[in-house]
């Protein structure tokens, strides 16, 4: 189906029905991944069985992540609800992926069991789900002291919930806040103009994404113990989401996070995982010398039919780049190339074998017959329609440096090829039927550059540098430097620390 198309992430666009006046059609599951939630998960689903959205719309799927009591389910509840125990794995992305695929729902809406919502929280998020079906919508919260529902039953939650009176047991201007989170909104004016790093926002324990966008981002990275959302967060936001917070879907948040008791600790765990995976975290990430799950750019180069010489030295111009954090993916028929006996200069497949032999065992290249189906994993694909123009040093870090700046979406240097933002490419998807440079141009920005002035040149005039070969006569040491005896200070720094050959 054919979706109206959001420029970036404006939202604001979009023209949604106030509250109450509209009738919804869209079904919604409600996961709820629990572990030791035995204290709050009764007040969290009585007020969902409160909520102003039509309850034969509402699926509720509780997931037992291996509690060591079996979760029971409290009398007040939603008419729909069910307990799924995980079999395998653990963890909240693993519980919650669990939950998604026991549910039914169009539309997957997060929440954790210590969530109290108010009336209209579902209502509020839903909404956008019907207007966009790539819509990635953030509730907001306050963090209270859950004590003052002690002795109060589920019953009474389910009936303040409905007369709106929750909202008035703590003071929501006075409670603290999620600030990273809300800092965030107000710099980005409500993530409108935070472009490509709007998926970052994608922390906290409600959300809500279309099945079909959930499916289309792979699901959760079920092997994450902590950081998960954000990872999800990213992964939504390539397949196209357009992130969306929703002021209105509020709720209460029994105790304090996690992370808000041990910021620190859980960043540093945090770092390791999520730099392999996120490469849009850019600052996490080193900018040579490693190598990470999902490199930053992908170069796509198909080596069929060229010369040899020219497909290598456009390729080691590439990995030459001051840009580091980058795979290329060398299409060819590597398939072909048996090992029968035949004279090894007259081999018909001779330019192919070369390179074959020359990456082979090269870690940021891959020899593919074909492109995998799918999107890109990498943020960045370059496609180059040929080998005879290679990059300057510098030039694809500059290129890319500029396109994140104005957060446009691709870039068609002349003679050269093309360079698409994932993100990008798959909104276009969204749009349905065909899709060209005209669309992509209106939902993320298409700049157009001659090779020359993006910095590359003629392959053959390109330099990559090599160790020097000449054979030198043997030189002598100088004795008292080499000794360390009677040596200077700044003529040992002059000549090397540990003593240098004339």
């Amino acid at each position: 189906m054919t979706q109206p198309l959001v420029r970036r992430n404006e939202w604001r666009a979009l023209e949604v029905p106030q509250l109450g006046e509209w009738a919804p059609t869209k079904s919604v599951s409600v996961v709820i991944p629990t572990w030791n939630a035995d204290g709050t998960l009764p007040f969290v689903l009585a007020a969902l069985a409160g909520q102003t959205y039509p309850e034969h719309l509402i699926e509720v799927v509780v997931v037992d992540d291996g509690n060591p009591e079996p979760v029971t389910l409290p009398e007040v509840r939603p008419a729909h609800t069910v307990v799924v125990r995980v079999e395998s794995g653990w963890g909240r992305a693993n519980a919650c992926h669990t939950g998604a695929l026991a549910s039914s729902g169009d539309v997957i809406h997060w929440l954790d069991a210590d969530m109290l919502t108010f009336a209209e929280h579902l209502e509020a998020q839903l909404r956008w789900h019907h207007a966009i079906d790539y819509a990635v919508v953030l509730g907001t919260k306050r963090f209270v002291d859950p004590q003052p529902l002690a002795g109060r039953s589920a019953a009474e939650i389910r009936a303040a919930v409905q007369s709106g009176e929750i909202a008035h047991a703590w003071d929501w201007d006075a409670e603290e806040t999620h600030k990273w989170v809300e800092g965030m909104w107000r710099r980005t004016d409500d993530l409108t103009r935070a472009g490509p790093r709007a998926f970052r926002a994608h922390v906290g324990a409600t959300g809500s994404v279309s099945r079909s966008l959930y499916d289309a981002s792979g699901g959760m990275a079920q092997s994450l113990r902590l950081g998960e959302d954000m990872e999800l967060g990213h992964r939504l936001a390539e397949a196209g989401g357009v992130l969306i917070p929703e002021h209105l879907a509020r709720a209460w948040h029994l105790g304090r996070s996690h992370v808000m008791e041990q910021r620190d600790q859980v960043n540093r765990y945090n770092d390791a995982f999520l730099a392999n995976l996120v490469p849009t975290m850019r600052p996490k990430r080193n900018r040579r010398g490693r190598r990470y799950d999902v490199p930053y750019l992908e170069v796509v180069l198909d080596a069929r039919d060229q010369s040899a010489g020219e497909v290598i030295g456009c390729v080691d111009s590439i990995l030459d780049s001051s840009l580091d954090d980058l795979r290329v993916v060398l299409l060819g028929d590597w398939a072909a190339l048996d090992d029968q006996r035949r004279s090894p200069l007259d081999d018909p497949r001779l330019e192919a074998r070369i390179v074959h032999r020359t990456y082979a065992g090269d870690q940021r290249v891959e020899l593919a017959e074909t492109l995998p189906a799918g999107r890109c994993r990498s943020p960045w694909r370059l496609s180059l329609s040929g080998v005879d123009l290679a990059p300057g040093p510098e030039a694809l870090e500059q290129l890319l440096d500029d396109l994140e700046c104005a957060h446009d979406g691709a870039a068609v240097i002349e003679g050269v090829g093309r360079l698409d933002r994932t993100a990008a490419v798959s909104r276009m998807a969204w749009a349905g039927g065909t899709a060209g440079d005209e669309v992509l141009d209106a939902v993320y920005g298409l700049v157009r550059l001659d090779a020359a002035g993006a910095g590359w040149l003629r392959t053959a005039e390109r330099e990559v540098p090599r160790y020097e070969g000449k054979l030198k006569a043997p030189v002598e040491r100088d004795a008292e430097l080499a000794s360390g005896v009677g040596v200077e200070p700044d003529q040992e720094q002059r000549r090397g620390i540990f003593g240098r050959l004339r």
